[in-house]
């Protein structure tokens, strides 16, 4: 009975294939919700697609349906959907068999005000502002060229080969990634946790610290991304000593860290580029800038060049320096021995005119003067001593005469007086004795400076004294006449001569007889000794 009851089942039910089965629930469907209004807030908006066809969900805090607008119904829009706006959709349900998944197609949309995700973000967005999180005095610049970026975003996403290959080709830079759930129960706890413990993170510790933060997510819904709009992670970013770059989602996707991030960026990769400079453009940069500076140097140098060039014009040469110091020189030279001439010529008058005034007759009288002065003097002086001696015997005798009357007593008296006589006496013949030396003294120089100013010297020098025959000295040679009677005067006699025509030498006569002890005349002429 089973057997045959078990066999026989099935042939009870109608068999359908999967696509008339999907193809009748498509038509029950559509039949049964030809035109519905529905209430609920967008979530998942991206914008037109590349076909112009709208793709997104509709949802509350329960459920949640797909929704698509057509090319032709989204222009017909009078307003743009916006993610998180709650509207009401009119249209029809239908199914996509594909997939077994059913959809709203929807014709008109209408706004009914902000969902309560949306709601929820205002109110906290408010609360934040309010306390300061979002001025924009409190963000701070990124530094130029980081040595060391942190990343905090999932391990296994494209967003984090994204940035490392973007960091890659501008500027190769240490990167250290703490990786995080961004997603589900907890994500945000994992993103503030890590935001925090890279500021915690030592300088020069085993783990470098960041000079740069990047928190990345890619795109995604509102409830995706609902993780970086918790309050928890937005005070962590706020808090960070560390300049935070916000690199959530897509351009149009906007979080609360966005707001509090010292800077946001509309990509993760935009972040990587916001990191880091572009190190080609930078060693284009100090290229161009090397050589602008060696183009400056080599400008100034040459200004420099022809500004001395031009000073070097405007001074004065060398032969032009040097013409009027070479012409005194020239003119002191030329002057110099007329000068010593001159020179010479002038102290020779001057020794000559001094020479006039000491003639040995009037040397011989003043010594003559001085011996009698000295004389008269030596004989005054030993008459005026004489006096003085016979005075003193006189007294001496008077005293002698009278002291002998006077009682013993003064005889002591008396000699000490006889010896101060004595005493006096012996002082005045030392006074006359030193006079009389001194005296003699001046005598003796005075006669060297007549000895030394004689003419004699001068003839025994090898000169010779001619006089005529009246005893007259002759001066000059035109005032000898020939067969005039001459006297030659030498240092040890006279000879006499007679003068001939035209310088012809007299007639020799018998000289008169030389001292034994005087040297023989050189057979040549004397040579005559230098007055100077």
């Amino acid at each position: 009975m089973n057997s045959f009851f078990d066999s026989a089942s099935p042939s009870n039910l109608a068999e359908y294939s999967v696509s008339e089965l999907s193809g009748s629930i498509k038509r029950t469907v559509e039949q049964a919700f030809d035109q519905v209004r529905v209430r609920g807030e967008i979530s998942g908006y991206r914008g037109p697609h590349s076909s112009g066809h709208a793709y997104f969900s509709l949802k509350d805090d329960r459920a949640r349906i797909d929704a698509v607008i057509w090319k032709g119904a989204f222009s017909r829009l009078k307003f743009r959907p916006e993610e998180g706006m709650e509207v009401i959709a009119t249209g029809k349900v239908t199914t996509f068999p594909g997939s077994s998944k059913y959809q709203i197609v929807i014709e008109s949309l209408e706004p009914a005000g902000a969902g309560a995700l949306m709601a929820l973000i205002d109110e906290r967005k408010r609360k934040l502002a309010a306390e300061g999180l979002f001025d924009a005095g409190r963000k701070r610049p990124l530094p130029f060229m980081p040595k060391v970026i942190g990343v905090v975003t999932s391990p296994t996403g494209a967003v984090i080969r994204d940035i490392l290959h973007r960091i890659a080709d501008r500027f190769p830079v240490h990167v250290v990634v703490w990786p995080v759930r961004v997603q589900g129960d907890g994500s945000g706890d994992e993103v503030a946790a890590a935001i925090q413990g890279f500021n915690a993170l030592a300088i020069g510790g085993p783990i470098p610290r960041p000079d740069v933060l990047i928190v990345a997510r890619g795109g995604g819904s509102l409830e995706d991304l609902w993780s970086f709009n918790d309050e928890v992670v937005v005070r962590a970013a706020a808090a960070s000593d560390i300049p935070l770059i916000s690199a959530v989602g897509h351009e149009t996707d906007w979080t609360l860290i966005d707001y509090v991030a010292d800077h946001r960026a509309p990509t993760p990769t935009g972040a990587a580029e916001m990191a880091v400079p572009v190190k080609a453009d930078l060693e284009a940069e100090v290229s161009a800038l090397s050589a602008r500076l060696k183009a400056a140097v080599a400008r100034q140098m040459e200004n420099r060049r022809q500004e001395l060039r031009s000073l070097a014009r405007a001074l004065p040469s060398l032969d032009q320096l040097l013409a009027l110091p070479r012409r005194r020189f020239d003119e002191a030279s030329a002057g110099l021995g007329r000068g010593l001439q001159m020179n010479t010529t002038n102290k020779r008058r001057a020794f000559e005119r001094t020479a006039a005034h000491l003639r040995s007759d009037l040397l011989t009288t003043r010594i003559s003067d001085r011996r009698r002065h000295l004389s008269e003097a030596m004989n005054r002086a030993e008459r005026i001593v004489e006096r003085q001696v016979h005075r003193g015997q006189s007294r001496v005798s008077a005293a002698d005469a009278s002291l002998r009357a006077l009682p013993s007593r003064l005889i002591g008296q008396i000699h000490r007086a006889s010896d101060r006589v004595a005493g006096l006496r012996a002082r005045s013949d030392a006074a006359i004795a030193g006079e009389m030396r001194r005296l003699k003294g001046v005598l003796v120089a005075q006669d060297r400076v007549l000895q030394s100013l004689s003419y004699r010297n001068v003839l025994k020098r090898g000169f010779a004294l001619v006089r005529d025959g009246a005893g007259r000295p002759v001066k000059e040679a035109a005032a000898v006449e020939p067969g005039m009677a001459l006297s030659l005067e030498f240092v040890d006699g006279s000879v006499s001569a007679v003068a001939g025509e035209g310088g012809a030498p007299p007639s020799p006569q018998e000289p008169k007889k030389r001292s034994p002890r005087s040297p023989e005349p050189a057979s040549g002429p004397p040579k005559q000794g230098s007055l100077f």
